[in-house]
């Protein structure tokens, strides 16, 4: 059965979801989606031979972040008199959950938060991750297994409560 633009469209939201949980801002997240769908684009030709679109985009995706990791770049931002002000964070619970677990996930090994994600957020088997990542699915399950270790860790050592001592 024939891929279509169509099919493809249907992949922006994980792939912009995985893409962010990747680069860690939405800026170069967008640009590494984009960059994700031109690269599909340009090898459209190849779809009639793709089993599995989001495996396929997703390898895509992992190979352009591996490539941009390996080149050193400057982040600067444009700042002029019609910048807004940053926001000050919203101070709910379910926020600041959503902020550990990504400070947590942040201090995980690229490998290790790479299969994590794909496991977690897009549900993929570990044969698909294996496919996608191309490594040895035996390697999938290992970083699976450490990077949740490593993630149960650090989120049990930041909900330590703090001890402060009283002085007069």
């Amino acid at each position: 059965m024939p891929l279509d633009e169509h099919e493809l469209l249907n992949m922006l939201p994980r792939l912009r979801r995985y893409a962010r949980a990747l680069v860690r801002h939405k800026e170069e997240a967008d640009d590494l989606v984009q960059d994700t769908l031109e690269r599909a684009w340009l090898k459209s030709s190849l779809w009639r031979g793709v089993a599995d679109m989001r495996g396929w985009l997703f390898s895509i995706m992992h190979n352009l972040h591996a490539d941009g990791v390996r080149r050193p770049r400057i982040h600067t931002v444009e700042l002029d008199d019609n910048t807004p002000e940053i926001p000050i964070a919203a101070q709910q619970g379910e926020q600041l959950a959503m902020r550990d677990l990504q400070a947590a996930l942040n201090q995980l090994p690229d490998e290790q938060r790479e299969v994590l994600l794909l496991v977690a957020l897009e549900e993929m088997a570990y044969a698909d991750i294996a496919k996608t990542l191309n490594i040895p699915m035996g390697t999938v399950m290992s970083r699976l297994s450490r990077g949740r270790e490593r993630l149960r860790i650090v989120l049990e050592t930041q909900a330590k409560p703090v001890h402060l001592r009283i002085v007069k």
